[in-house]
């Protein structure tokens, strides 16, 4: 006969095995969803010419255009399906957070809870098929302008390119959701970074080409290595810093028992919105002048002077690329933390920060420090997005491996490592709880 001892004990070892196996296909399927991405970012458009495009995109590439391929993955080089990629999805996001402040309706939603959010988000993605077919088809007639790109060019290319790259757009928010529900980490991030990691090898092997070449010195090129492991370590340092905010329990009784004050921290992270700022920053910057890069001389007067006032590196750009970034770093600040609802859950549960009035006050000073570290986080993403853009714009590097993605790189990376350790750490106190019962029963 097997002891119930024994028995919970094999119970226990066999969920330990299950939850290894699970983590394991969470990865695998990660891996395997990333995978698929990629290889539809080799998938090329069809009635288009990759040679005479190759030779276009190598006169524009030092422009937005070579931005918005390091984001694609290299899909706009290679006039993939997927080369619109996550972007759309991305801007519909940033309008419908938007739309949030100003609309009743919307606002309402938010605050329905899961009901509200799955609503918010069919919202989003019919936003995003819009914008998606906006962008394609934009991209369709200024392929028609560029020479000879199309080999027939006609309304049946522009319907054709507009539904293979709305289609693309969409199967690729698709499998981020899928990524995000089935895999490790979030699935949109996931597939930018891999993008961006893809176009890595072949950024630094051209700026080792370009210095044996003699087109860059030596220490030019120690010195952008140098710069990106500062960055890296200083992003790291940055994104693990927080600001903790001492919260005193007042002592309680329960029943017969007289249970101690205790302390604890609210924990502030000093760049509460992520990597979010520069994703959203360059996604606006992206969109407008998605249809001017390619009917540049050819379109209206304005598409001109907006191609002209955006050009990668130019004072404008930088600019509005900081406005935005400082912008949306506030915006979404206030969009994930709530210092009132805050406030409210500290009262209910007997909390109290030493020396101020719970309630209001307490939410009217959480949002003083929240603000106050919120301009020290707005000015780290600046400086990181910033510098490598001047070095890239006025030291002629041609090396698209710049702050922005530095950032996205680091960020989603170690999200999706401290999900994998919370995954573990869950399992193996799970495990601790089941053991502790198992010597239970022994005694």
């Amino acid at each position: 006969m097997v002891s119930a001892a024994e028995q919970l004990a094999s119970n226990l070892n066999f969920a330990a095995l299950a939850k290894a196996d699970e983590l394991k296909k969470r990865i695998w399927f990660t891996l395997g969803a990333l995978l698929v991405y990629r290889l539809g970012t080799y998938i090329p458009l069809p009635g288009v010419d990759p040679s005479a495009w190759d030779q276009i995109f190598r006169t524009q590439s030092g422009g937005i255009l070579g931005m918005f391929n390091m984001f694609s993955g290299g899909g706009i080089h290679r006039l993939a399906i997927f080369a619109l990629n996550i972007m759309p999805y991305i801007s519909a996001s940033i309008i419908i957070q938007l739309l949030t402040t100003v609309s009743p309706t919307l606002e309402q939603l938010k605050k329905e809870g899961e009901a509200g959010r799955k609503v918010m988000n069919q919202y989003t993605r019919y936003l995003t098929v819009v914008l998606a077919v906006f962008q394609a088809y934009g991209i369709a007639v200024g392929l028609e302008g560029a020479g000879n790109v199309v080999s027939a060019p006609g309304m049946f290319f522009r319907i054709s390119t507009v539904i293979t790259l709305t289609g693309g757009t969409m199967f690729l928010m698709w499998l981020g959701e899928q990524i995000t529900s089935r895999g490790i980490g979030n699935g949109i991030s996931l597939i930018i970074m891999a993008g961006i990691v893809a176009e890595l090898p072949s950024a630094i092997a051209g700026t080792l080409e370009l210095g044996r070449q003699g087109a860059l010195s030596t220490g030019l090129i120690l010195i952008i290595m140098l710069m990106a492991v500062a960055v890296i370590a200083f992003i790291v340092f940055m994104e693990r810093a927080q600001r903790r905010l001492l919260i005193q329990y007042p002592k309680r009784q329960v029943g017969n028992q007289m249970f101690e004050g205790q302390s604890s921290h609210l924990p502030l992270k000093l760049n509460t919105s992520g990597v979010i700022p520069p994703i959203f920053a360059s996604s606006l910057l992206l969109l407008p002048t998605t249809v001017a890069n390619f009917n540049a001389g050819q379109g209206p007067g304005w598409l001109t002077t907006l191609t002209t006032f955006l050009g990668h590196g130019r004072p404008g750009f930088l600019i509005l690329y900081i406005a935005l970034i400082v912008f949306f770093a506030f915006f979404y600040t206030a969009i994930v933390f709530n210092p009132t609802e805050t406030a409210d859950n500290l009262k209910k549960h007997g909390g109290f920060i030493p020396g101020i009035r719970p309630g209001e006050r307490t939410a009217e000073y959480i949002d003083y420090v929240l603000s106050r570290i919120t301009v020290v986080g707005a000015i780290y993403l600046a400086i990181v997005c910033i510098i490598p853009e001047i070095l890239i714009s006025y030291a002629a590097v041609p090396f698209y491996f710049g702050g922005t993605s530095l950032l996205i790189v680091v960020s989603v990376t170690m999200d999706t490592v401290a999900q994998v350790q919370g995954y573990l750490l869950a399992h193996q106190y799970e495990g601790l709880i089941k053991r502790s019962k198992l010597r239970g029963r022994k005694r």
